[in-house]
């Protein structure tokens, strides 16, 4: 009531005065339920909707850095808008990060009104926004985006020659929108900022000549020792060379080089072994073909040519110099996060999705994100059905085309869900053939995608769509609907993860509305083949069940569901490797991001950088000097390479005579005085 009672400027005052006492000492849960009024005043002055009380307990539960199950149509947009608006007191920027394009900028825009109101800036950043535009949308109070975005404005940032070629400002507070797809489906994807390599060519020409005149044998593991009459051997089955001493001196030879096998040459090494591998391993028109002046692999199983793929490590290009076709570069990462490691970065992050308590052990043990489940406002009126299993996918398609036909027929909208995109087609040329006019999902397009989703709820629609397209859009439905029974879903598959099945039945059934909800399967799907497929072809052989009529046992979708939580657990423990290995990447970039910022920001690093030298000279001493003895010492190799690191000018004489008797410590006084 006393939110009720202020002026629209009073109002938008009252941020003025919460900034003020975050400033005079007080902590944010201290004005945690004064700034939810303000919000909730806010709403409902702007759009004539009043918050629900369970929609503050989602707020609270993401101010607090967790995740909050919110099932569909319970207002994730509204209850985000509560806790961005509290943590964006602080005057640091907090981030809204959702799953594409469409629904950041959608988002944006359905708060803007409540935050103008409460004199907060609201943006959305989007993929090929100008650079200008970009570091003002970084500069809002509240900024909308996609998760890609963020992580390869923080790459970028971190690529930057200068301050002002830096975006964003801080990673304080985030909160990410569907969060299982985000953390969970699209973690191991790591994000990858490429640039052209330097055109080398040239290289590998020379290496394809040089291997072109050495002979090569087949490895024999009776030969101990090698074949003498080889300048190097190959091994068909384990596809590896094993360069000779002739292939080696040839390579010598042919680039004036002392030494193949010095540490800075390490790549000509690369080059040689990958030219003898594309000469005596990989043939024309077995392993590849030469098609339109490219190289292009040939997959061993089917005898397809797999499009667009190609061998890494400089492989590809060594087999082109050997065809004599145009080279085509690989591509230099120049910067890479995982998602994991990218949102590790908030100091708080939180979440919210329909459906993550199937994966809480996950968020809980890589992000530190406990899953708290937000009760509906209104009870859920939709009934799952039990599964129906059938023995062929033929039955099954044929009982699934006889429910929608006759749910259509009765006007009753049917929203089907399937896995892959060749299925929703296969369903849309069966629907086309008996008339039934449909429309087709499959997650491509998302502003149209959600304009589709939208009207899945009419009377008579029918709706076929990939599991996971026109998230984040709710379906109403339309007038009469709820007389027929609400929206029906109807599933083709059972997914491998729960999780998604449960999101495609809670499209149906939103605040109270009725619903329905039917998984069809049968013992030709992947994953019932995998894990069930035996017991229930035994079970309807014995019973003589015909294709098209199912089975509906409990104890068989209890046995798939067992299958999807052993599914689950693999990808989780396949996830934890990945972020094993990017930890160890993790905290080295840390370091050099950390190490190239404070050059930016014109901190004196000179204390810093003459302990590098120090190292470095020491350690470039140590390399030349291994022998026992002085006189054996590689002095001239030792100020060569002094001079290409940091451009000394003293020479092997000079060294001898300044010093009388040279040591090795008297070397790394010498050269650390002479490299500062």
């Amino acid at each position: 009531p006393e939110f009720r009672e202020l002026s629209d400027e009073q109002l938008r005052d009252k941020t003025v005065e919460f900034r003020q006492r975050l400033e005079n000492g007080e902590a944010l849960e201290e004005i945690l339920f004064e700034a939810f009024a303000a919000v909730r005043e806010a709403r409902l002055r702007e759009s004539d909707q009043r918050m629900f009380d369970v929609q503050l307990m989602g707020g609270i539960v993401l101010h607090e850095g967790d995740v909050a199950e919110m099932k569909t149509g319970e207002g994730k947009t509204f209850v985000a808008s509560l806790a961005l608006y509290l943590n964006a007191l602080e005057g640091k920027g907090v981030h809204l990060v959702t799953v594409n394009d469409y629904l950041a900028q959608r988002d944006a825009e359905w708060n803007r009104g409540v935050y103008e109101r409460l004199g907060m800036t609201v943006s959305a950043i989007e993929n090929m926004m100008p650079f200008a535009e970009r570091k003002v949308a970084y500069e809002a109070d509240i900024t909308y985006g996609t998760n890609s975005e963020f992580g390869f404005d923080y790459l970028r940032d971190n690529m930057a020659v200068s301050l002002d070629g830096v975006v964003q400002r801080s990673h304080s507070y985030a909160i990410v929108d569907e969060v299982d797809s985000i953390l969970i489906d699209e973690a191991r994807t790591p994000l990858i900022i490429s640039g052209e390599p330097e055109a080398a060519a040239q290289i590998y020409h020379d290496f394809a000549r040089i291997a072109r005149a050495l002979t090569g044998v087949a490895h024999d593991p009776l030969l101990k020792g090698g074949n003498p009459d080889a300048d190097y051997e190959y091994d068909e089955k384990h596809k590896t060379v094993a360069p000779g001493q002739a292939s080696i001196a040839a390579a010598e030879r042919a680039l004036r080089l002392e030494n193949l096998y010095d540490p800075r040459h390490s790549q000509l090494v690369n080059h040689l072994n990958q030219a003898l591998k594309a000469e005596s391993l990989y043939k024309r028109d077995v392993d590849y073909v030469i098609q339109d002046g490219e190289v292009k692999i040939v997959d061993e199983f089917t005898g397809r040519i797999m499009e667009g793929r190609r061998w890494s490590e400089g492989l590809h290009q060594a087999i082109e110099a050997k065809e004599g076709v145009k080279i085509q570069e690989e591509n230099v990462t120049l910067a890479t996060i995982t998602l994991q490691n990218y949102f590790r970065l908030y100091e708080k992050l939180a979440g919210m999705t329909g459906t993550a308590k199937t994966e809480e052990k996950e968020f809980v043990e890589i992000y530190n994100l406990h899953v708290v489940e937000i009760p509906t406002n209104v009870d859920v009126m939709r009934g799952d059905k039990n599964d129906l299993i059938f023995k062929s996918v033929e039955g099954k398609f044929q009982a699934v085309m006889r429910d929608i036909k006759e749910r259509h027929e009765k006007g009753q909208p049917v929203l089907v869900g399937t896995i892959a995109v060749e299925t929703s087609e296969y369903l849309s040329q069966l629907l086309t053939r008996q008339g039934i006019p449909h429309n087709v999902l499959n997650a491509k397009e998302h502003a149209s995608e959600a304009e589709t989703i939208k009207d899945a709820g009419q009377r008579g629609a029918v709706t076929i769509a990939t599991n996971m397209a026109g998230r984040g859009v709710d379906i109403k439905l339309g007038e009469g609907v709820v007389g027929l029974g609400g929206l029906y879903v109807l599933a083709t598959e059972r997914h491998e993860a729960r999780r998604i099945d449960n999101q495609l039945r809670g499209r149906s059934g939103r605040q109270g509305d009725p619903g329905e909800s039917r998984f069809y399967l049968s013992g030709e799907d992947d994953l019932v083949r995998l894990f069930a497929g035996d017991r229930i072809k035994r079970i309807m052989e014995r019973f003589k069940i015909p294709d098209d009529q199912p089975m509906e046992a409990k104890i068989l979708s209890s046995q798939i569901e067992g299958a999807q939580k052993k599914v689950e657990e693999q990808n989780f423990v396949a996830r934890k490797n990945v972020l094993k290995y990017d930890d160890v990447m993790n905290s080295q970039r840390m370091v050099i991001y950390e190490q190239r910022r404070a050059v930016l920001e014109g901190q004196d690093m000179s204390d810093q950088v003459r302990e590098w030298i120090d190292e470095v000279v020491s350690r470039t001493v140590s390399e030349f000097t291994q022998e026992d003895y002085a006189e054996e010492w590689d002095l001239e190799g030792l100020v060569k390479q002094m001079a290409a690191l940091y451009d000394t000018e003293v020479t092997v004489d000079e060294l001898r005579e300044d010093m009388g008797e040279v040591t090795r410590e008297s070397l790394v006084e010498e050269f650390q005085e002479d490299a500062r």
